[in-house]
This record gives structure tokens, sequence and C-alpha cells, in this order.
């Protein structure tokens, strides 16, 4: 905060009194000392308080001062608020003496609730000085940093609703809280050893584990090999040492996790290099408040390192600590040394982090819980006694070409949107969770209330209220109860924390999925009016409700599946999209899908159909020695089963399946990803002449496909794949853009995670003109989808 002394008004001023409202993401994050303090630099008279609404400010003294009380409330802000709007009205000057602040006002919210933060390096310095009160105190947070969202039961952001009511602030923090000078003044967690949460160790049997220092005993029984359940900030993490292999594969067979990546922490930036290449757009993401998950690209030796971790991934995903308790693990295991300087260097412990969570099912959040489902898997548990009352994932996110010219090292991620100067060209969220929720997202106008309650992979749901739109955390796929169950309680919880009533509620158009059939009977029971919203559709209009889009643009959707308004099966999709309605252009040739479902999981069922489609189906046995290959081959001949689809990550498999990368994947996606990392060892190819074709909307990549199935080369035949395929993707499209006049192309759909063709589609269409607008802060696979269908039922 710029300070330079007070401003002083002529002595024959008349003082002026305005009522300020601020609106935002302005409560829990210090914004009403920073009100205090900047009046009393500015020499202003008055009081700031916190309501439903946001921040309220009366303010009474000369206009220069008022009007640099205007201008700093929004430029000088606290690293972490957001300030949307300020606005001022005359008030009535009453006499005053010094500024104050007032308790909070409740009433209907119009304010949003701050993400959890990262430890600030502030708290980190005190953590590791052991002449400092919270030396190694695993819950030190203050105004800037710490848990909000995951705490806060609803607004006002007070103490009072959160999980801390129960800690009563002993003289020390009562003194920091109630100081406004103090960097702790109102925050609301504020804690202590005294007064504040406290670690407990416990057994798998849920026993007490005698020990005088629990990070010291934690640290010794991760080194041993052992898997501990740890509570964390949005729910509980199962950890173990990375580079045990033994470890990491008990740690696979009891959570029945095959072969899904793992995510890996370590202390920081240094540590990282030896196993993957982090530029300078990457170490800002690892280092951000919201300390995401980044993927990174694996160095040779990377898998040798690190057994068992990420097995034939060209990525690794990896997060740097924060929460107390993360860094004090890493304190521990290099010899406690005081100050923060060790930080710096590299350090040889690495921790698996993954979500505590059996098999599919939600992650883990409360204490009894975690012993209930989690016994048969952690070998102990780090607990605390601080509730958590919302779970929250981590989020994981890539790189798409940051270009940083910042030296605020505590930046955060999401300042790094597409509209900041900051940033060339964006990164993209896989899964937007802990840091981001539930950060508002800015829509162009603001419309009904509207409750959209996505899909069924990866499902999260969205709020509407105005002109925001709140994303939920991810939830997951809907193949469980307890998923289910995670659904309606995330409903709840934010329409309550929100204060929100939906005037519509909107939903997949697929019937069979569990999201379709909870927004029918919400909006049953209320009464509301329902919409169906196709899946491609709402893949296209997320993306454009984040730009900010209201003209007609063309859209490219690339996905799994989703069910078409024909009944068949969609996946790769150009469509014309103008708000609420959208016509389909074209298509990717169809497919069969021999078994239905199943063939998603089983790449050579893909791999089949397209030697059936080629004439060449005598191949299918002899190419594939499964036992239902000759099943299979049955079911494409007579069409039994094999339902047709244009499905774009259907053709990934099939390439996967002909080039012998992958037969059967171990979880969604699998394929897909294996290929693109084939194909980025390889190195980049020229696409193949006539590939493809284009013909009244429909694109046919079967010439490559037939090319892959003679190909002994997979690292050759993966890259040509992917060159092939943007190529071709390029050529409709501009086909599209021909036919329509449309120049905004918008891109939507999982796919679109696939690095390769992203980037060389966007490259094409770029030199051709067109305008490319990609998903930047929702995810674009089906966590988005919640988004785009509230979208839509707002233009309806």
């Amino acid at each position: 905060m710029r300070s330079s002394g007070p401003i002083l008004d002529s002595p024959d001023f008349s003082p002026r009194a305005v009522r300020i409202r601020v609106r935002g993401q302005v409560q829990g994050v210090g914004f009403r000392p920073f009100v205090y303090h900047l009046a009393l630099e500015l020499g202003l008279s008055g009081w700031v308080l916190n309501d439903a609404d946001g921040v309220e400010i009366e303010a009474q003294g000369g206009e220069v001062a008022l009007e640099a009380l205007l201008s700093r409330l929004k430029k000088d802000a606290p690293d972490l608020a957001q300030v949307d709007e300020v606005s001022a009205a005359p008030a009535e000057v009453v006499p005053r003496h010094g500024f104050a602040i007032l308790e909070s006002r409740s009433g209907h919210a119009h304010t949003g609730i701050t993400p959890d933060a990262a430890t600030c390096p502030a708290c980190r310095a005190e953590i590791f000085d052991p002449a400092n009160r919270r030396y190694r105190y695993p819950f030190t947070n203050c105004t800037h940093c710490g848990p909000r969202y995951t705490i806060t039961r609803h607004l006002p952001y007070d103490r009072p609703n959160t999980s801390m009511a129960k800690f009563v602030l002993c003289p020390a923090c009562r003194r920091e809280y109630e100081d406004p000078l103090d960097r702790r003044f109102h925050a609301q967690p504020n804690a202590c050893a005294v007064c504040g949460p406290h670690l407990a160790l416990l057994e798998a049997d849920g026993q007490p584990i005698r020990s005088d220092d629990p990070i010291a005993e934690t640290v010794s029984r991760l080194r041993a090999g052992q898997i501990l359940a740890i509570k964390g900030i949005g729910g509980f993490h199962l950890m173990c040492d990375a580079r045990n292999a033994e470890a990491v594969a008990r740690l696979r067979q009891r959570k029945q996790r095959e072969e899904k990546p793992f995510a890996v922490m370590l202390a920081g930036i240094a540590s990282i290099a030896p196993w993957v290449v982090c530029g300078e757009g990457e170490r800002q993401l690892l280092e951000a408040r919201e300390r995401p998950i980044v993927l990174l690209q694996k160095r040779p030796g990377c898998d040798v390192a690190l057994p068992g971790v990420a097995p034939g991934m060209a990525e690794l995903g990896v997060l740097l600590p924060y929460a107390p308790l993360h860094y004090l693990l890493f304190h521990e295991a290099v010899g406690r040394p005081t100050g923060t300087t060790w930080l710096a260097a590299p350090h040889d412990l690495a921790l698996v982090c993954t979500s505590a969570n059996p098999g599919d099912e939600p992650l883990v959040t409360g204490n009894d819980e975690a012993l209930r489902r989690l016994s048969t898997i952690a070998d102990a548990f780090v607990m605390h006694d601080r509730d958590i009352v919302v779970g929250c994932d981590d989020s994981v996110v890539r790189n798409e070409g940051l270009g940083v010219r910042s030296e605020n090292h505590y930046l955060s991620a999401f300042d790094l949107a597409p509209h900041s100067s900051l940033f060339t060209p964006h990164y993209q969220f896989i899964r937007r969770a802990r840091g981001y929720t539930p950060r508002a997202i800015k829509l162009s106008k603001a419309g009904r209330s509207v409750l959209a309650c996505g899909g069924w992979f990866k499902n999260t749901v969205c709020l509407t209220r105005g002109d925001e739109a709140f994303l939920s955390q991810h939830i997951g796929d809907l193949d469980n109860a307890a998923t289910c169950r995670s659904l309606e309680d995330t409903v709840q919880h934010l329409m309550g924390v929100l204060e929100i009533e939906p005037e519509v509620v909107a939903h997949d158009f697929h019937p069979d999925f569990f999201s379709t059939s909870f927004a029918a009977g919400f909006a049953r029971q209320r009464g509301l009016p329902v919409l169906a919203v196709q899946h491609h559709h709402a893949h296209i209009a997320a993306v454009m409700a984040e730009h900010g889009l209201t003209e007609p643009v063309l859209g490219l959707a690339l996905d799994g599946v989703g069910l078409g308004t024909d009944g068949a099966a969609w996946g790769g999709e150009l469509l014309r999209v103008d708000g609420a309605h959208f016509e389909r252009l074209g298509h990717l040739k169809e497919l069969a899908l021999p078994g239905g479902d199943i063939a998603a999981r089983e790449p050579w069922r893909m791999a089949a159909s397209v030697l059936h489609a080629l004439g060449r189906g005598e191949e299918i046995e002899r190419r594939f020695a499964v036992p239902a290959a000759g099943a299979v081959r049955q079911m494409l001949e007579q069409s039994f089963n094999s339902p047709l689809s244009s499905s774009c990550g259907r053709l990934f498999d099939a390439a996967a399946g002909l080039l012998g990368i992958r037969q059967v994947a171990a979880f969604e996606g699998q394929a897909a990803m294996l290929l693109e990392g084939v194909a980025e060892r390889h190195g980049p190819v020229a696409p193949m002449e006539q590939g493809y074709t284009v013909q009244d909307g429909e694109l046919n990549l079967f010439p490559l496909l037939a090319a892959l199935a003679e190909i002994d080369d997979a690292g050759y035949g993966a890259a040509l794949f992917h060159a092939t395929l943007a190529d071709a993707l390029a050529t409709w499209v501009v086909d599209g853009i021909e036919r329509t006049g449309l120049e905004r192309v918008v891109f939507g759909g999982g796919c679109f995670l696939n690095r390769l063709v992203s980037a060389a589609l966007a490259a094409h269409l770029g030199q051709a003109g067109a305008k490319v607008c990609r998903a930047c802060q929702a995810p674009t696979n089906d966590g988005g989808l919640a988004l785009g269908q509230a979208y839509i039922a707002m233009m309806e």
C-alpha cells in the first residue's frame, strides 16, 4: 500500500461526506484494515463495516482526500481482494472524530467468499522462527492467507459463522484480532497453540499414538514407508514416500487405483528441477496463492526416481506446500533449520499427495469419516479438530504459455486471465477446485438466477447471481451414491452460503444422468422451470460465458460423448452457436461403438471398429488376441449393440488401439494421454497428404486411420495422427467459416486438453485469420459444462 502522509486540504475547505459501497471478493482479505489504514493516512473520519453486500464505508473529509480514497480502494486493494465495483453517494456531514471499524451487519448476501489461500511469506517466517510464539504451529494464518471457503458456513464472513467459532481466542490472539494496525485484525481463523486447533496422531484402528511431537513422528513413519491419511484444508490427503516403490504400489493396491497418475508434493522449486521441466510460467503457477497441482513435462530419469507414481505419462503433477502442516513436514525432514532460506535449496523428500477417497468416492473431510472409510488404506492418521465445512479437492492446471512480467512472488494464478497484459496466452484447468472456488466468473450481463447441474463425468454445479457465475468445486463422476449425495450437499451449501434462490434449473440433455433427475426433482419441489441443454452446446457456451461473447460463433466441440438431439452419441461437432440456440453444421464421420459404453474403456474395440469400416474385419481376431474379438467382429457385421458415434475421443482410442499403444484403459482418457506422450517423445512430423476428406460438413479421417493400421513405428504413427488431425480440423473449420461468415471460433470439450492438437489447430486457424477462444476460467472438459448450461438458461 502506498504511503505518502496525510493529505491536507486548504484550511478553509468545506468537509464532504460520502457513503461508499465496495462489491466483490472483499471479505476475509483484510479489506477493512486496509480501509482503516488508508483513512488514517488521508486524514479522513468515518467508519467501515462488512455486510452481506460486501463492504460499506462512510468517509468524511476534504474533496482531494475523498477522491484519493475512491481511487485507491481498487488500485491498492489487498492481495486477496477482488474489487468488482466501487460506488459512492453523498452523505450527511456530521461531527466525527477518527475512523472506526464497526461490527458486521447481516442481510441478504450479494458478496462473495474468498477461496482458500496458501500460507503467506509473513506467516512462513513466523512458523520457522524459534523466537516467535507461533514457531512450528501448524494452523498459523493471517488476513492474507489460510482457509476461507472450506471453513465458512454462511455470510457475512465472521468467526461465529465459521468452523473456528468453537475456539475462544486467548488474550494474545484477541489483541491481534482487535488491533486495526495488526496483520491479524479480524483474521477469522486466527489462533495459536494456546487457543487454536491441535494435531492428533492415530493408528489405523483409531487408537492414539503416544508421541511428544506429531510432526516428527509423521515424518519418521513416511520415511519408513507407511501410508498416512493427513487432514488438510479441504479434506484428507493420502501421503507416502514417492521414492519408495513398494509404498507407492501398496497405495495403488489399497486405493484401487491401478495406473492413474499420482501428484507429488515437493518443498520448493529447487527440489523440482531434477525430475521435470519448470519454466517461468510453471513457476508462477506453482507459487501462486491458489497452489494448484501443475502438470510438468518429465525429464529423463523421472520414472526411475519416482517409480510407479505416473507410469507411462509424459507429465508429472507437482504441487508445493500450501498449508503450515505441509511446510512443517519438509522442515522436519531437513532438520528444522531457522528461517525460510532453506526452502530455496533442493531437498530429497518427495511425497505422493493424492485425494483421500476410496475408489472414486468423494473426498474424505471428517475425522470419524476418515477412520471409517480410510482404515483399510492408511497405516496411520494425522488429524486436527478444526472442522472442514465443505470438501475441496486440489485444483489441477497446465501452463499454456504464460509470459509473466511481475516480480510479485505471491501473484495469483487467476490474475493471469486472458484480459490481463501479464498473460500470453493462457493456462488451462484440468480440475477447478481449492484456491479458485467459489471465485465468481464475471458474465457479460445480468440475468435470472440459475442452478445448472452439470453432466455425469467430472461433475460440477453452477449458480448465477446477477452478472456472476459461481462454479462449484470438482464433485466427481456420478457413478456412486456417495458422489451423488455430494452433488446434493454442494448445491445446498452454495445456495446457503451465497444466499441464492434459483429461478430456473438447467441440466444435460441426457435423461439418464443423476444430475438430470436431481435437477428435475429440485425444480419440481420448488415449482421452477427446467431446461435441458445439449451437451456440446453447453461446452461452447461455457467458453462464450467466460469471454463475454454474445454474438454468434462457430463452435468446435471435441470430446468423448454427449447425447445429441437426434438421439445419437455425438462428440466431434461443428456448431453455429447463437446464445440459447445452436445449429449442427457438421460432424466427424461416425464410427460404431461395439458393445456400447464398454468401447470407451477398451480402445482395441475402436480399432476393430475401424478395421470393419475399412472392409478389413477379417483381421480383427488376428490383430487382437482377446477372448471377445470374435464376438466384437460379429457385433460389427450384424450392426448389433454397436451404436454409431461421431466422438473425437473414440477416434483417439482407435488410433491408440491400431498402433498397439493401449488395448484396455485403466482410467478414462488414458489411451489418449499415452498416445499424446508417445507423439511428443517422437517429435513433430508433417501431416499425411490426403489423410482426410471434408464433404457436406462431414470430416472423414478414415484414410489416416487406414494408414495407422499399416504403421509399425508407434511413435511415428502417433505423431502422424496428431499432425494430420490438427490439419484436418483446421480445414474443416475454415470450410465452416467460409460457409457461415463467422470468424470467431470457440474450442470446447475434453479433447482440447490435448496440447499437440490444440496448439497446432490454434496456429493453423490464426494463420487463416480466425479469432480463437479457449477455456481459461473453467475446465474445457465436463467440469465446465455447468457454466455453459447456466449461460444458456440465462439467455433463454
